[in-house]
């Protein structure tokens, strides 16, 4: 037998919070009061939510998930556990308005709270191909790569008593190289 529309929305979980676009109209109001009105992002989805926003000249961004708030919730019974994004952004907008509250009231000063939360983006991790050029980290045209691997291939060619392997792979990492920076052009050289 087919689940229902009805069934379905039944077995569903309960919404903990109003729906996103009240908490979506709030968040910069909220932001205003913490004096950074002017830079801030946020986005949430099925499955969490996030709201970066720049104060004193540093990016913080606060993330919360559906998953922390199942772990939280075993560790805490009173901590809410919740079903969806949008309900996460619920309340990562909720607990910065408690914030701008206690700033506002002279309770907290806030450049103290996030003094040592500075957000620094994750790390890019760097294809094996770059590595195997010479790079530390991914160069930003198709002709930076192209000067190194001349460079490299003038020691690794087999005409120069390198060894034939090493300039194949030498060759195929220029050419995942310059795929991956978008080109896909092969220049041979």
């Amino acid at each position: 037998m087919a689940r229902t529309s009805r069934q379905a929305e039944a077995a569903a979980p309960k919404r903990q919070y109003a729906l996103p676009d009240v908490y979506e109209r709030k968040l910069p109001r909220v932001m205003g009061r913490l004096k950074a009105a002017e830079d801030f992002d946020f986005n949430w989805g099925r499955f969490d939510a996030w709201i970066q926003f720049r104060y004193q000249e540093n990016f913080y961004r606060f993330e919360y998930s559906i998953q922390k708030s199942k772990e939280r919730n075993k560790e805490n019974p009173i901590v809410k556990e919740l079903h969806y994004g949008s309900d996460c952004f619920a309340v990562l907008v909720l607990q910065l308005e408690a914030l701008a509250g206690m700033v506002e009231k002279g309770i907290y000063d806030l450049s103290v709270w996030v003094s040592g939360m500075k957000y620094l983006p994750p790390a890019v991790e760097i294809p094996s191909f770059f590595r195997a050029l010479g790079f530390d980290r991914i160069p930003e045209s198709c002709e930076k790569v192209n000067i190194q691997y001349k460079q490299k291939a003038k020691m690794l060619h087999p005409d120069a008593g390198g060894d034939t392997a090493d300039f194949e792979i030498l060759t195929r990492a220029k050419e995942q190289c310059l795929q991956y920076l978008g080109k896909g052009e092969r220049s041979h050289g």
